[in-house]
């Protein structure tokens, strides 16, 4: 009987030995298996529950920065001199147009000249006949104002030969302003007239840019005037553009049912072109409190979501929680841990495994 006692009183004190030897070796797994002397904790807090919106949409000139470029004369297209692309400056010549009606001016000038100098020869015959008393008054003013209108016309002609920029019968088209080439209708050989509708050059400054954004019907509740929106494009897709929304188009394609909002961003280094496609996060509603973690301190598992709470390597535990909603790096919790509670940030899947694995 007193041998039985001593086997029972080792086994139970066995048992116990070997499940805290357990427990500590699961935390000295945690602890050699975490990779600093330190954690990375986070402290849980309380925020406005963050919903997100997705939008697509283009990259757009900015209307307010193009300039269309028309020819003043009809002739005949002689050469041109950029492309579609181009970057030219203000005062470049973009085109040369041979053209009658330059021919035309130019005589008009001549002829403007040559009336005006008859009017004044004749305007002094008038004044010595009237000194003399051969020529009435009434000759007199009729005399000075052939004059006059004579000047006008020199005046005229010559302000029409300052606007078109040239005397001779070659005319050059010299861009207005300075910007991309983002629209060519020109083609050497062409014919053109002074009244066509249709321009030959589009310039465009691209900086500032429009991105032009579709809002669904049921989705136009959502957006604001002032709201932030980050864009990202496909031809640079870890890069984020953070603009906000400038301009509500308060009406609905017929067709697509679409409302168009705009967010206007810089564009210094041109790196952005029109008709990119171009996606748009907004967040929206901000009326409800939840609980917030980093993303990446949740772990899932067995159709479950956890944390790993504590404040050291020795008394880190796994806890259960209820995800409410994640926003990109921001996790929305209903439950599970409290405000001001310390959970794992970095390597929480690291540290989850260790401990559940022992």
């Amino acid at each position: 009987m007193k041998i039985s006692r001593i086997l029972f009183s080792v086994i139970i004190f066995g048992t116990t030995a070997c499940g805290s030897a357990k427990k500590e070796t699961a935390t000295q797994t945690a602890a050699e298996e975490a990779p600093a002397d330190s954690l990375s904790l986070f402290t849980v807090g309380v925020d406005h529950v963050k919903n997100k919106l997705s939008l697509s949409g283009k990259v757009s000139y900015n209307q307010d920065k193009i300039t269309k470029v028309f020819s003043l004369v009809s002739g005949h297209m002689q050469d041109v001199k950029s492309v579609l692309g181009d970057y030219v400056k203000a005062g470049q010549v973009l085109a040369i147009i041979q053209s009658g009606d330059l021919a035309d001016l130019q005589q008009n000038a001549v002829s403007a000249k040559s009336q005006l100098s008859v009017a004044q020869k004749n305007l002094q015959v008038t004044k010595d006949m009237s000194d003399a008393g051969l020529a009435s008054q009434k000759d007199l003013v009729a005399a000075q104002e052939m004059v006059e209108s004579a000047k006008g016309e020199v005046r005229r002609v010559a302000a029409r030969q300052n606007i078109l920029g040239s005397s001779a019968s070659t005319y050059y088209i010299k861009a207005p302003v300075s910007g991309f080439i983002v629209e060519k209708n020109a083609q050497p050989g062409m014919e053109l007239r002074s009244d066509d509708p249709e321009s030959l050059f589009t310039i465009s400054n691209l900086d500032p840019i429009w991105i032009l954004a579709n809002v669904y019907e049921n989705d136009v509740s959502k957006i604001k005037l002032g709201q932030e929106a980050k864009i990202t494009t496909l031809s640079y897709p870890d890069k984020v553009y953070t603009g906000r929304i400038d301009k509500i188009f308060n009406m609905l394609d017929p067709e697509s049912k679409t409302m168009k909002v705009r967010v206007t961003l810089s564009n210094a280094d041109f790196l952005l072109k029109p008709e990119m496609f171009a996606k748009v996060n907004l967040e929206y509603g901000f009326s409800e409190n939840k609980l917030i973690v980093p993303s990446e301190s949740i772990i899932f598992d067995n159709n479950k979501n956890y944390v790993v709470i504590g404040t050291n390597f020795k008394d880190l535990k796994i806890v259960p929680v209820d995800v409410f909603q994640k926003v990109d790096d921001i996790t929305f919790l209903n439950g599970g841990v409290n405000s001001g509670d310390k959970i794992v940030k970095e390597n929480a899947y690291l540290l989850y495994n260790s401990l559940t694995k022992n």
